[in-house]
């Protein structure tokens, strides 16, 4: 075993998270939903949405059975929802072809919708104890910063020398816990801003500690400005409590799930209240401004609110709208800020 992986395994040994939900049982199935929640999510976050997730569809063919609402009311908040579809659509494609089961073989494995060679590496090491190596953002920090390995990670020249570092450091056995072990020394220890250098079981060898490098590494891709854009978002209430809400487009932001109807103007909002709603369209009363930031851009969201509105009796609950009671605003998978306005309604 390398001088690396046993001062890991030590540290984690003493240090490490041994009490996490998926880890009791360890099944494949609980390994690939914490591994897909963790993308892009802390920890801390998670716990609570798998814990929620995994007491109502606790395996795959529970998952696959499930509307696809479901799924992604369940994974509300989270945000990045095409993990949960990706989710949704493997778990199908498990009980079609490996018989309600991940399949354990690596190929097969990483083809299964959202599921990447990182993913694939962590679930077949974890729930197998398979030799398999992963690379996260918390491993690639930590081999950077060892290593001192110069360019952003996510270049493909980096990435490449990441996987082969991140293989050469694989023990032979507890592969299960070195996998958790690098997570979480990355995750607790060599964190991105202040790591706790003094403690770290790899400071005798760490290049970026020895060169007072470890601020810089690993290097930032050059950021772009985020681009600004702007929408009107449609709150209609009528006299029972129900709000209408809308599906979103099956392509693009929070694709496929519920949400509140949007237009680009106040001449466009006139048309589809006319059309929807029976209701004085300048009866409507402005809300307080929300701000959204995703990964590529920023979205101004500006709600129009209407107390009494009534459904247009042409227009019936069907696939792309329905009047929801706001009491029972959590049966349905909506977007964060979306899920918030409404439950300040309610």
């Amino acid at each position: 075993m390398s001088a690396f992986a046993n001062r890991l395994l030590t540290w984690f040994d003493r240090n490490g998270r041994h009490d996490l939900p998926w880890q009791h049982p360890r099944t494949p199935y609980r390994v690939w939903l914490a591994e897909i929640m963790l993308q892009q999510t802390q920890v801390q976050t998670v716990i609570p949405y798998y814990q929620r997730f995994v007491e109502a569809l606790p395996d795959i063919p529970a998952l696959a059975a499930a509307d696809l609402d479901r799924v992604l009311a369940l994974w509300a908040g989270l945000g990045y929802y095409a993990r949960a579809r990706n989710l949704h659509q493997a778990a199908k494609t498990c009980v079609e072809i490996h018989g309600g089961d991940l399949p354990n073989d690596f190929d097969a494995l990483s083809n299964l919708p959202g599921i990447g060679r990182s993913t694939a590496g962590a679930i077949l090491a974890q729930a197998h104890g398979l030799r398999f190596a992963i690379l996260d953002g918390n491993v690639k920090r930590v081999l950077c910063r060892y290593h001192g390995v110069t360019g952003a990670p996510a270049s493909t020249a980096v990435e490449k020398i990441l996987w082969q570092l991140a293989e050469e450091h694989l023990p032979t056995q507890r592969l299960a816990d070195y996998t958790q072990a690098i997570m979480d020394f990355g995750a607790t220890l060599c964190t991105r801003h202040d790591p706790a250098c003094v403690l770290c079981p790899l400071q005798a060898d760490c290049v970026a500690l020895r060169e007072g490098r470890v601020a810089e590494l690993p290097e930032s891709k050059p950021g772009k400005p985020l681009p600004e854009r702007r929408t009107l978002m449609l709150v209609l209430r009528d006299d029972a409590g129900r709000v209408l809400l809308a599906r979103r487009p099956p392509t693009g932001v929070w694709s496929g799930m519920w949400s509140l109807p949007e237009v680009a103007d106040h001449d466009e909002a006139r048309d589809f209240v006319h059309r929807h709603a029976q209701v004085d369209f300048d009866s409507n009363l402005p809300m307080a401004l929300i701000e959204h930031t995703f990964s590529h851009y920023r979205l101004h969201i500006a709600p129009l609110f209407w107390r009494n509105a009534r459904q247009a009796d042409c227009i019936s609950d069907n696939d792309q709208y329905r009047w929801q009671i706001l009491a029972d605003i959590d049966d349905v998978g909506l977007p964060a800020p979306v899920r918030k306005l409404l439950g300040n309604l309610a």
